[in-house]
């Protein structure tokens, strides 16, 4: 009685590894892109426009990555 092959949880499983590493990378890209750190300035300087202005690029980047893997 096996419901899930094991095919299928390894694939998924590399396709996640793979999504965070392009997310990782895509994050890099942009923070180096920008003129200041985003990290910093997000993190001591409390910079909340920033921090969303961040995290609807993050957003956007996880649905491109999520329909380009799929």
């Amino acid at each position: 009685m096996n419901l899930v092959p094991l095919g299928n949880i390894v694939a998924a499983l590399v396709f996640a590894f793979i999504g965070i590493v392009v997310f990782i990378i895509s994050f890099m890209v942009m923070d180096k892109l920008t003129p200041y750190h985003l990290w910093k300035e997000i993190v001591q300087e409390h910079n909340m426009a920033l921090a969303i202005l961040v995290g609807a690029m993050s957003i956007g980047i996880c649905i491109i990555i999520a329909s380009a893997i799929h």
